[in-house]
């Protein structure tokens, strides 16, 4: 009977044991979408910072996004002119797809462009394109 209970407590602590185990490292499909959204949203408040090198940090080098950020930040110099020049966007991430190093983001994706000469907006869906590049998600189009 002894025995019995010291295997019982024995296996009781090891159970203890791997349940406070936090699984360090371990990247599942949970992590990488929580990762996607992080990097959309934090992309899109660099981008209504006017913060153009961090928002490119956050996109594939080369990519369309990245050509996007850098005529966004070309434009930002075509409108010195302009005492006042807001941009902002919002975006709300509908659903995540991944595909191994590749992931979807269908998105709702809304501009309010306001200077002192009045303002527009435009809204749409898109598809927001990422992959995985050195174990970071970044935009690629």
């Amino acid at each position: 009977m002894k025995r019995k209970c010291y295997f019982v407590v024995l296996f009781l602590m090891l159970a203890m044991f791997l349940v406070g185990c936090s699984g360090g490292g371990i990247v599942t499909p949970a992590n990488d979408e929580a990762k996607i959204r992080s990097v959309i949203n934090e992309y899109f408040l660099a981008l209504n910072d006017q913060n153009w090198s961090k928002a490119k940090s956050y996109c594939v080098y080369g990519s369309d996004v990245y050509e996007f950020t850098c005529a966004l930040e070309a434009g930002d110099a075509l409108y010195q002119n302009i005492p006042v020049v807001t941009i902002i966007f919002s975006v709300d991430i509908l659903d995540v797809s991944i595909s191994g190093t590749y992931a979807t983001a269908y998105s709702s994706v809304s501009t309010v462009t306001t200077t002192d000469y009045g303002s527009y907006s435009d809204s749409g869906l898109w598809n927001i394109y990422l992959q995985k590049v050195d174990n970071n998600w970044k935009i690629d189009s």
